[in-house]
C-alpha cells in the first residue's frame, strides 16, 4: 500500500501528461502557420466554408500534392497539420450533404491524414482534440483570455454560430482549470489519509464544475441553434454508427476496407472522465462502451492521466471510512454538482438538436415554418435526429450517464439544489 501511495504521489503530477497549468487539457498557445512546403493544405483548410459554398472543396482536394510529413516533427505542427487535414476531410466527405457522401478519401489526402494521425495517437477524423483543443489564437496577443479576443484558427461551415460553438466549448475547458489542478491534490491528500486536505480540494473541484456550467451556458449567446443543428452538424459526424455512411469511408492507399471513426462528440472531453474516476462513478454497458471508446479520441497523455486517476485508491471508498461530516457533505456537494452541469447539458442538447428535430420532422410532414427557418431544418441531415454526431442515442445515453452519477451521493444530500 505504502509503493502504490508514493507512485501516486510521483505520478499524478500535470506536468508529465502534458497538461496545462493556465490551459489544462487545451494546447497552449496552438501553432497557426506550418512551414511553407505545407502551404497548400493551408489555403484549402483557411478556405474550407467557401469552397463548400460554392461546391469546388472537392475539385480543390483533388488538385492538392501528395504531400510527405516527415518533416512535421514538432508536436505543435503535428497538431496544426491534423486540424487542417481534419477539416478539410469533413468538409471533402459532406460537401453535398448527406445525400452525396463520399465513399473513398483520395490518396492525397488520405495518406498524410493517416500518417499524422498515427505519429500523434488520434484516429484520422475531426476530434474535440482538434476543433477545440487545438483550434485558438487570440486576436490581441496582449489581451485577455476571453471570448471576446478569440478566433478560431480554421472552421467549418457556420459562420459566426460555428465560431461561438468552439469557442465557448473552450471556454468550458478553461473553467475547468483549478478543478483540474485539484485533482492530484485530493489523491494525494486519499494517500496520506489527510481528511482536511480532501475537503479543501473537493470545494474547489466544486467550484470549477460550477464554473464549467456557467461557461455553458454561454452557447445561448454565441450559437444560433438552427444554424448548429441544419448546417454545422453534418460536418462534425463520422462515419460510424452512422446511416449515411454504413460502411464507413475508405483511406486510399492507407487500406483497402473501408474504416469507421465516430464524429465529434462532447464525450471526447477529457474532463467528466476525470471527475467521474475520481468520484467513482461507473458507467456500465451501453453507456460504458460509449465513453471507453470515445479515450482513443483523445491525445494518449489525457487518456493515460484519466486511466491513472481509476487506479489511484478510491476516494468515496474513503470518504465511507473517514465518516467525517464535512467530508461527507464536500465528496456528495462535488457530485451534485456534476449531476446539475449534466442537466444543463440535457437542456442544450434539447434546445440545439431535440427542438430543431422536431421542427424537421414536421415541415417533412407538411408543416408550417419561416422561410428561413424551412431552408436550414430541410438541410440538416436526417440520419442524425436521434443521433449525437459521435453516434449514441444522444438523450438517452445523457440521462443514462446523470442518473448513474447520482447513484454514488453518500447522504440523503438534496440533488440539483439551485
Amino acid at each position: 500500500m505504502e509503493a502504490e501511495g508514493v507512485d501516486a504521489k510521483t505520478r499524478l503530477s500535470l506536468r508529465n501528461y502534458h497538461i496545462s497549468e493556465e490551459y489544462g487539457f487545451a494546447l497552449p498557445r496552438p501553432l497557426v502557420k506550418l512551414p511553407p512546403y505545407f502551404q497548400p493544405w493551408m489555403d484549402i483548410a483557411g478556405r474550407v466554408s467557401d469552397l463548400i459554398s460554392t461546391h469546388s472543396l472537392r475539385s480543390s482536394v483533388h488538385q492538392l500534392p501528395l504531400l510527405d510529413t516527415d518533416s512535421l516533427q514538432s508536436h505543435g505542427e503535428l497538431r496544426l497539420a491534423h486540424l487542417a487535414l481534419s477539416v478539410i476531410t469533413m468538409g471533402y466527405v459532406w460537401q453535398e450533404g448527406e445525400q452525396e457522401p463520399v465513399k473513398v478519401l483520395p490518396q492525397n489526402l488520405a495518406v498524410p491524414y493517416w500518417n499524422v494521425s498515427q505519429k500523434l495517437g488520434l484516429p484520422p477524423i475531426l476530434t474535440h482534440a482538434d476543433a477545440v483543443l487545438a483550434n485558438w489564437r487570440k486576436r490581441d496577443p496582449d489581451g485577455p483570455m476571453d471570448i471576446e479576443n478569440l478566433e478560431l484558427v480554421y472552421s467549418i461551415p457556420g459562420g459566426d454560430s460555428a465560431r461561438g460553438f468552439f469557442l465557448v466549448t473552450l471556454m468550458v475547458e478553461l473553467a475547468a482549470v483549478p478543478g483540474l489542478k485539484a485533482i492530484p491534490e485530493v489523491i494525494r491528500g486519499v494517500v496520506a489519509g489527510d481528511v482536511a486536505v480532501v475537503t479543501r480540494a473537493l470545494e474547489v473541484v466544486s467550484q470549477a464544475i460550477d464554473s464549467m456550467k456557467e461557461a455553458l451556458k454561454l452557447m445561448h449567446s454565441y450559437v444560433d441553434p438552427l444554424v448548429f443543428y441544419g448546417i454545422m452538424r453534418i460536418f462534425l459526424s463520422g462515419w460510424k454508427d452512422n446511416p449515411t455512411l454504413a460502411e464507413g469511408l475508405v483511406y486510399e492507399g492507407v487500406k483497402d476496407e473501408p474504416l469507421e471513426f465516430s464524429g465529434g462528440s462532447a464525450a471526447q472531453s477529457s474532463l467528466l472522465h476525470c471527475l467521474d474516476e475520481l468520484l467513482g462513478i461507473k458507467h456500465k454497458e451501453k453507456s460504458g462502451a460509449f465513453l471507453i471508446r470515445m479515450r482513443s479520441y483523445m491525445p494518449p497523455s489525457h487518456r493515460h492521466f484519466i486511466e491513472d486517476i481509476s487506479t489511484s485508491p478510491s476516494l468515496r471508498d474513503f470518504v465511507l471510512k473517514q465518516a467525517d461530516g464535512s467530508l461527507t457533505q464536500a465528496y456528495d456537494h462535488c457530485v451534485d454538482r456534476l449531476v446539475a452541469l449534466r442537466s444543463y447539458h440535457i437542456n442544450i442538447v434539447s434546445c440545439f438538436i431535440s427542438v430543431p428535430a422536431a421542427r424537421a420532422k414536421r415541415l417533412r410532414c407538411g408543416g408550417s415554418a419561416p422561410p428561413q427557418d424551412q431552408d436550414l431544418v430541410k438541410r440538416a441531415p436526417t440520419a442524425l435526429e436521434e443521433r449525437g454526431t459521435g453516434g449514441s442515442e444522444i438523450m438517452s445515453f445523457l440521462k443514462e450517464v446523470r442518473d448513474k452519477s447520482k447513484k454514488v451521493i453518500i447522504s440523503s444530500f438534496e440533488i440539483n439544489k439551485p
